[in-house]
């Protein structure tokens, strides 16, 4: 068999009682509880009741060995925020159709005077003039209301 883990988890006392009572509590996200509970049974120091490999993990909890491994290096290397904690998104998955640019030019119609018989602007004349002085080619009147909002 291998040699063993060179990076073993060691949990402190009240690292331990923290990953413990947010595995218990049930309020977290079920991938917070779940990677606590990898983290709980990678424990190797003092307060660890039993050696578990990888591969045991991934089966007492229904994950793959690389899956436990990948949470184990991750709170090894960046600490335990890092390994509870998903990852922020770096770009929003649909980019914005406004951009600043555009933003202004909503602003600038919604200032100025309304249509010829309005007193004023309503979401759907906002999306037609927008529509109409090309500045977009497809938007919805929620798009035009959370901008404005």
């Amino acid at each position: 068999m291998g040699r063993g883990r060179t990076n073993k988890i060691r949990l402190s006392a009240e690292q331990r009682q923290h990953l413990e009572a947010l595995s218990r509590n049930g309020h977290a996200p079920v991938k917070k509880i779940l990677h606590a509970r990898v983290l709980i049974m990678s424990d190797e120091g003092e307060y660890g009741q039993q050696r578990w490999n990888d591969q045991q993990i991934g089966a007492a909890l229904g994950l793959h060995r690389n899956s436990v491994a990948r949470i184990r290096s991750s709170f090894l290397e960046q600490g335990e925020q890092a390994a509870l904690n998903r990852k922020p998104r770096q770009t929003p998955p649909v980019p914005q159709k406004l951009d600043g640019e555009k933003q202004a030019h909503l602003i600038a119609i919604c200032c100025s005077p309304p249509p010829d018989g309005r007193t004023r602007w309503t979401m759907k004349l906002l999306v037609d003039e927008l529509k109409a002085r090309s500045i977009v080619t497809q938007i919805g009147r929620e798009t035009v209301r959370c901008t404005l909002k």
